[in-house]
């Protein structure tokens, strides 16, 4: 799969396209708050952070303090820091974090970046307080029948296949340290308000399942979901995804 280059100008196109917004993401928020007790004055790790889409949604939601761990500067540059969010320079397998310093961590749409995911596992067990989860947002092989990429663009499917199982993932965060218990639920976040709305913020470049496709494929998906939104103007652009939890 295509790696993307963070310039500037990706970092900019990346968070136009692929920021969901707050109000998208209810599901996510209750979910979240059943699974982990956060509230203010605990501290959050998010690992991989973007351009700080989840860093401002865990401060906004749960007052808490948020340490935006991502390798790439532009990425960095357009997280919004203040007094609640502190952005780092550093990667999962080398976090720029004292020992025992969070109260959990967060990796969304990450675990198939890490070129070695047994060491990131050690690295957040370090990372972590005891006890302390980590909350996994993403795509697993089998399990993207509702993925709105997948929905309109299928051969992104393979793609998904080649990603880090959750029987792979469960086990290497388990012998890094990790207790037994896991948690999975797949759950909804709407991506616009509107298929056609999702279609005009769809950009190519900031999406690496999107990028790995030849370019007749693209433009075949591109017109189905351009029909669809023409036959169902009011659908909204709704997606759904796992998380999945250790602890």
């Amino acid at each position: 799969m295509p790696e993307i280059t963070y310039d500037a100008q990706t970092a900019a196109a990346y968070r136009t396209a692929r920021e969901i917004p707050l109000d998208g993401l209810t599901a996510w928020r209750e979910a979240i708050a059943e699974t982990v007790p956060l509230r203010a004055g605990m501290t959050v790790l998010d690992v991989g952070a973007g351009t700080g889409s989840f860093a401002t949604a865990f401060r906004t939601w749960f007052g808490v303090r948020v340490l935006a761990v991502e390798p790439a500067a532009a990425m960095r540059a357009v997280i919004p820091a203040d007094d609640a969010i502190e952005v780092l320079d550093g990667r999962a397998d080398a976090l720029p974090v004292p020992d025992a310093s969070a109260d959990a961590a967060w990796l969304g749409s990450v675990v198939h970046h890490l070129p070695d995911l047994a060491a990131a596992a050690r690295e957040l067990r370090r990372a972590l307080k005891p006890g302390a989860p980590v909350l996994i947002r993403n795509a697993f092989p089998g399990r993207y029948d509702r993925d709105l990429r997948v929905r309109y663009f299928p051969e992104t499917a393979s793609g998904i296949d080649a990603y880090p199982s959750i029987d792979e993932v469960t086990a290497a965060f388990t012998a890094a340290g990790f207790g037994r218990t896991r948690t999975l639920r797949s759950l909804p976040h709407e991506a616009a308000p509107t298929l056609t709305a999702f279609a005009e913020r769809l950009d190519r470049d900031t999406d690496s399942k999107l990028r790995a496709l030849p370019d007749h494929a693209y433009a075949r998906g591109l017109a189905h979901l351009r029909r669809a939104a023409a036959d169902h103007p009011d659908e909204p652009a709704v997606s759904w995804m796992d998380l999945l939890v250790l602890a």
